[in-house]
């Protein structure tokens, strides 16, 4: 992913809240546009860079187990 469009979507969303966030997440997700993947590309990677080796752990299994079927 190139650096200027991480960039792009941090800036935008800096200093959104919880509520923000989550509303925006669900908002990607519902409207099911390829386009907005980047964006929960980004959150999901500063989520990782954030988060404890448990955390990560936890979060991989969850994606292990909703790949399954």
């Amino acid at each position: 992913m190139n650096f200027q469009i991480r960039e792009a979507i941090t800036q935008n969303v800096k200093g959104d809240s919880a509520t923000d966030f989550r509303s925006t997440v669900e908002d990607a997700i519902s409207r099911g546009d390829e386009h907005l993947l980047p964006g929960l590309g980004v959150f999901l990677e500063k989520w990782w860079q954030s988060s404890s080796a448990t955390e990560q752990e936890q979060f991989t299994e969850k994606l292990s187990q909703a790949f399954k079927n």
